[in-house]
């Protein structure tokens, strides 16, 4: 196995990388290099025109790797890290159970370090972009921007604009003027990038999801909405509005390029096309369906009709190849295999929607997901002189299938060498992980989490002994 020099890795720029090959939007391109400098790629192209472009500069040369794009993560819940394992063999909406009472129970230093602990396991996933849907925690929202640029990871930050349960309507006001504030707070953060966020449709007025739309379309942000991800909401939207949830966004005109929809597994053909003419992107979180949700978003389709998605775990697993393997294997199991697509897609839709995709679904397409020049130079260093991708016949699809977080050998964020071998290179990843499991616990117990299903050993244990149920 080849080993590349990490301290020319993490020298300062500009640097000229020269791996076996580099992942471009065409596919891998065999013996070319990139030149990375104040953040981004200044240049992309054959190695033995970029050596003889830049005499100045002594080339990194990585035998036996493949320098990619870094994964996107379109949907995540940060401060939720601590409770990630509440969710097994758990039923659906179980924000309601589960998320709301522990967010509500984060202190700033917890908020902080469960934050930055998603942010690390992220990282050590090839992801180098997080999308953050706003979180519940009572702390100011900029606890959450702390860690994440502390981390080094790249984050696109929500800022909960939800107003329907205030019961006074002047606090509508006070929400959009927080908003604008949100905006701007973050305009030239070189990590952070403001976004909107409402829970879910029915969590926000009219008002409110009409101006949340306009002021992130002015601002070029996103607004993150979780939508049609469970029948309980499409049910209370239809009691309620008498139309489905991406309907009612859309007769109130909240739909549009701005807008992120979560999730988005309970679609109609109508819905699809009103996502396709809109412009409206959608997160495709195939963990989440397959660990509590009630179906698969149709990605399949959406591709087919141009649909904008990006990938997300939903705070499940923080591992970038197991998602993109995901994302195909679910539209396998709920379309492919009744239809006899032993493709659904091939496996460069998945690579594609889990790094450029994705970094378009999150309004951040023009800034990172692809290496090119001018691009932010958010990259991973992947050794495929593995038993696993060494013998390779098509490289995208053996990197979404065969793929693993362990061939990463370094992630780049903004130019920088932010991990090396699973590690972060700046700061203590093990003494986070060692204050983490300390808070977590005493924020767990401070939490009034109601979970429906017991764990797993208690579940033997009442399955052995004869007190069986179909949630065990």
């Amino acid at each position: 196995m080849n080993q590349p020099d990490r301290d020319a890795l993490a020298a300062p720029g500009p640097l000229l990388l020269q791996p076996d090959a580099v992942l471009l939007p065409e596919g891998p391109a065999d013996g070319w290099a990139v030149v990375i400098g104040d953040g981004r790629f200044e240049s992309v192209g054959p190695a033995h025109e970029l050596e003889r472009a830049h005499p100045l500069l002594r080339p990194v040369r990585l035998p036996g790797h493949l320098l990619m794009p870094g994964f996107v993560d379109a949907h995540h819940h940060l401060t939720q890290s601590f409770g990630a394992a509440l969710a097994f063999g758990e039923p659906s909406e179980i924000f309601r159970r589960v998320w709301v009472p522990l967010e509500g129970a984060l202190d700033e230093e917890s908020a902080y370090t469960a934050a930055k602990l998603a942010a690390l396991e992220a990282l050590r996933g090839g992801f180098t972009t997080v999308a953050d849907a706003g979180t519940r925690a009572g702390v100011d929202v900029d606890v959450v921007a702390s860690a994440a640029r502390d981390a080094g990871i790249r984050c696109v930050l929500g800022l909960v604009c939800n107003d329907a349960d205030s019961g006074d309507e002047a606090s509508h006001p006070a929400v959009l003027e927080n908003a604008e504030k949100h905006l701007a707070r973050y305009a030239g953060d070189p990590l952070v990038h403001a976004s909107l966020a409402v829970s879910i449709p029915e969590a926000a007025t009219e008002g409110t999801l009409r101006a949340t739309a306009r002021l992130a379309a002015e601002a070029g942000a996103v607004v993150q909405i979780h939508v049609n991800e469970h029948l309980a909401g499409v049910e209370r939207s239809l009691v309620r509005h008498g139309v489905r949830p991406l309907e009612h966004l859309h007769r109130i005109g909240a739909l549009g390029p701005q807008l992120l929809a979560a999730h988005a597994t309970l679609l109609t053909p109508r819905e699809l096309t009103l996502l396709a003419d809109t412009g409206t992107a959608v997160s495709y979180n195939p963990v989440a369906s397959a660990w509590k949700g009630n179906a698969v978003a149709p990605a399949t389709a959406m591709a087919e009709r141009g649909i904008r998605f990006g990938l997300g775990t939903d705070g499940t697993r923080g591992d970038g190849f197991r998602l993109a393997e995901a994302a195909e294997f679910a539209q396998r199991l709920a379309y492919g295999l009744g239809t006899g697509d032993s493709s659904c897609g091939a496996g460069w839709t998945w690579l594609e929607h889990a790094h450029s995709g994705g970094a378009d679904a999150v309004g951040l397409g023009a800034r990172t997901g692809t290496i090119a020049q001018g691009m932010a130079a958010d990259f991973l260093l992947v050794d495929v002189d593995t038993p696993e991708l060494a013998l390779s016949w098509d490289l995208p699809w053996e990197l979404v299938r065969r793929g693993n977080r362990d061939q990463i050998t370094a992630v780049y964020v903004a130019g920088r060498l932010r991990l090396w071998k699973g590690l972060p290179t700046d700061w203590d990843g093990p003494a986070l992980v060692r204050r983490a499991a300390e808070l977590a616990r005493a924020a767990v117990g401070r939490a009034d989490v109601t979970r429906v299903h017991p764990t797993s050993t208690v579940a033997r244990a009442l399955h052995r002994s004869g007190e069986r149920s179909t949630q065990q």
